[in-house]
């Protein structure tokens, strides 16, 4: 197969388009389509998927997830017994009580897997009675699957790599799609406004969804290894993210990554406060002297602001070592901002930290909030349409995109947009190549290496 270069049709027809920038824009909107058109449709299409785990997930489990409703539960200690006589030896991560009376306990056990995107296993309890419903392996379900397709491409971090790295590219993407679409908007003869159906598809699909694709975009890079780390260090740098903690702990093993079981974004590397070895309490589940759960809730609950049963799961994290703490975490299902993390004193019930919205700094409560639109449950039904319409659109996107460039491709040919006449634009581009590389550095690497690439074609074929 040759490498033949074909001219644009629509674009061409106006002189006025066809300007060195024009030229070398729409090659690099190709090449991009090209090499990231595929890991995008995935992205778009499990992120579409993705944005239903919550109520299918209610629906798929609620044999072990409903019960009758419960008035006098047994001791959570007693319900966190029958659930290790289910899964002997095995640490608990979290316990999660009834959201409800019509709800079972959950507590999530040590998995097998203990990657970033580690899922638990799920032992369900009846509050009521203290027999166990049923146990799940959070890594087998099918959310759990498309979360790993979403996120890694079930890769690791090779794949996490390379799924940060398309979704940084779809950002150039939209941007020189839309600056071909602005130098051509009015410039195409009325006659041929008739044609092209396929092209007016694609371009205003992109306009329409562009804001809502970039939005997607930025905020899931911080879920991303490489750029949420970058993200991570600016806030410290800037001192803009964190709550006042000083401490030399932090929390253990993969409790902040888990789907159903972490504390907020804004937390996940925030210093946690040591319990102070001394003996007394009793019942406590994985350390000797420690408080009851119960009563370790029972501490938390009064500096609890906002946790309405119904709009607000409450979880708890155990603490795995002598100086480790009760951490109890409000997730509100709809407002990041009534989100709260508590640390206890497992042995004395002591509340160590407080803290919540009002204590993050401005590139946290940024973040926050975007992961709750990202996903679909800040503004209810709206947002969740909106979500999913943008996924939709990618995904038309990128098949009106290989659409047309797979009926405009001639035989034998890739069917690239032909080459600027001259390199008079080539600074502008490595200009602009700078900037996205400080911004998103993986994808300004991979633009370099294509800008060297395309240069050593040209000569070789010059």
């Amino acid at each position: 197969m040759t490498t033949t270069d074909v001219r644009p049709t629509t674009p061409e027809s106006d002189p006025r388009a066809s300007t060195h920038n024009y030229r070398l824009l729409w090659r690099w909107h190709f090449y991009a389509g090209v090499f990231v058109a595929p890991i995008l449709f995935v992205m778009a299409v499990t992120g579409a998927v993705y944005l239903f785990k919550q109520p299918f997930e209610a629906w798929s489990q609620r044999d072990v997830r409903e019960v009758a409703a419960v008035a006098d539960p047994v001791p959570l200690a007693d319900q966190v017994a029958a659930a290790q006589a289910v899964k002997p030896g095995v640490g608990i991560r979290a316990v999660i009580p009834p959201s409800g009376p019509d709800r079972s306990t959950r507590i999530i056990f040590q998995g097998a897997d203990p990657g970033p995107f580690a899922d638990g296993i799920s032992v369900y309890v009846n509050p009521g009675d203290g027999t166990v419903l049923g146990v799940v392996d959070d890594a087998g379900t099918f959310m759990a699957a498309v979360r790993k397709i979403h996120g890694e491409l079930m890769a690791g971090v090779v794949g996490d790599r390379i799924v940060e790295t398309s979704a940084c590219w779809s950002l150039i993407l939209i941007a020189t799609g839309t600056y071909m679409w602005w130098t051509t908007r009015r410039r195409v003869a009325p006659k041929k406004r008739t044609r092209g159906s396929l092209r007016r598809l694609h371009m205003w699909t992109g306009v329409g969804a562009g804001v809502a694709i970039v939005f997607l975009v930025l905020s899931g890079l911080p879920w991303s290894g490489f750029w949420g780390d970058y993200v991570n260090k600016a806030q410290a740098y800037f001192d803009s993210g964190y709550p006042e903690v000083t401490s030399t702990s932090t929390l253990s093993g993969d409790l902040s990554h888990h789907p159903d079981a972490k504390v907020p974004w804004a937390a996940e590397n925030l210093p946690v406060p040591e319990s102070e070895p001394h003996h007394g309490g009793g019942g406590g589940v994985l350390q000797p002297g420690a408080i009851a759960l119960e009563a370790a809730l029972a501490a938390a609950r009064p500096a609890i602001r906002d946790c309405p049963p119904g709009q607000c799961d409450l979880k708890m994290l155990l603490p795995s070592e002598p100086t480790g703490v009760y951490t109890v975490v409000t997730d509100h299902h709809r407002d990041p901002s009534a989100g709260q993390t508590l640390h206890v004193d497992q042995y004395s019930g002591k509340i160590l930290t407080d803290y919540g919205w009002q204590e993050y700094g401005v590139m946290a409560k940024a973040v926050e909030l975007g992961i709750a639109i990202h996903e679909g449950r800040r503004y209810g039904i709206v947002n969740l349409l909106v979500m999913l319409a943008a996924c939709l659109a990618l995904i038309g996107l990128i098949v009106t995109g290989v659409w047309m460039w797979w009926k405009r491709r001639p035989k034998g040919s890739v069917g690239a947009p032909r080459r600027p006449a001259s390199g008079r634009t080539t600074w502008g581009v490595v200009a602009l190549l700078a900037v996205l590389g400080l911004l998103f550095p993986l994808a300004g690497l991979t633009m370099v290496v294509m800008l060297v690439v395309d240069r050593v074609v040209r000569r070789v074929t010059a």
